[in-house]
């Protein structure tokens, strides 16, 4: 998955598909569009929890920016621009589900204390490897939706997905040092957690994902045939993430980045996408005649 907002990205080619775009070229738009929406979904799926809330809030997105399109006046950054405007639609958006299910960090830690740690054998480890896998998975996204709206967004961007402070700080428009502040606080919270509870980070943690697994699985809160965070993507978000960005945070070791970076992406949305619902929607296309 090409990562728009990679330093290496060409701010050209942008501009010129909007030109295009603008002038009527539905192809130009299509290519747009396709463009910046895996990066778009993916970022929603962390901060939304659920894949279908992630699709809905996608859709949504794109919908907006295509509306507002003819008030991009090429002054400056198109990817600065289009960002803002996800971000907005990101904080803004009403309550969805998995926001629901979460309050704090506390709260969660409680819930995770109270969930038992049976004993595995060895078969019992290989057989339940890959729904292990999920857990883990799904438990890290529960850590990510006990933060407020901001820092979650803001952690999913400058940590998960490598932003530049200097791009983040475009984007949340605040200064470089606001937004590596703002991303200090979220990083503490999420690492103090994780150093308490998670058996990855802290091995002197009780807390394992394989046991969780076991435990859950008679409760029917997992199931082998219905996964929805261990899919079988062959991309992970440490596959795109530019490593040269400056390192925010010296003194914390990057173990639990690490975790986060190894999550699935998705890149494949089908035959009838958010992309063809969005170009055959005549009351949305209107919008660049």
């Amino acid at each position: 998955m090409k990562n728009p907002l990679s330093s290496k990205y060409s701010e050209e080619e942008n501009q010129r598909l909007v030109k295009q775009a603008l002038e009527g070229d539905q192809s130009a738009l299509d290519q747009l569009i396709r463009l910046h929406q895996p990066f778009i979904y993916n970022v929603a799926w962390k901060m939304a929890h659920d894949p279908n809330d992630a699709l809905d809030l996608t859709q949504e997105v794109l919908i907006k920016v295509i509306t507002k399109l003819s008030q991009f006046n090429f002054n400056s950054s198109f990817r600065t621009w289009l960002y803002r405007i996800v971000t907005n639609e990101f904080l803004q958006t009403k309550r969805r589900q998995g926001e629901q299910q979460f309050s704090s960090l506390d709260e969660y830690g409680a819930r995770l204390d109270s969930i038992p740690n049976p004993d595995l054998t060895r078969e019992e480890e290989i057989t339940y490897q890959e729904l292990s896998k999920e857990m883990q998975i799904r438990c890290m996204s529960g850590m990510l939706m006990c933060l407020n709206r901001e820092q979650r967004l803001i952690y999913i961007l400058g940590d998960t997905f490598g932003v530049d402070h200097k791009i983040g700080a475009e984007i949340f428009n605040v200064s470089p040092q606001n937004f590596r502040i703002k991303l200090h606080r979220a990083r503490k919270d999420l690492y103090n957690f994780m150093n308490n509870k998670c058996g990855l980070v802290n091995k002197s943690n009780p807390c394992r994902c394989p046991k969780k697994t076991k435990a859950l699985i008679p409760m029917g809160l997992l199931d082998a045939n219905n996964m929805q965070f261990n899919i079988s993507e062959k991309n992970r978000i440490e596959d795109y993430v530019e490593e040269e960005h400056m390192n925010l945070m010296d003194s914390i070791e990057d173990k639990y980045v690490a975790l986060f970076r190894q999550h699935p992406t998705r890149e494949d949305f089908g035959e009838k996408t958010v992309i063809r619902e969005i170009l055959e929607d005549e009351d949305i296309m209107k919008y660049l005649e």
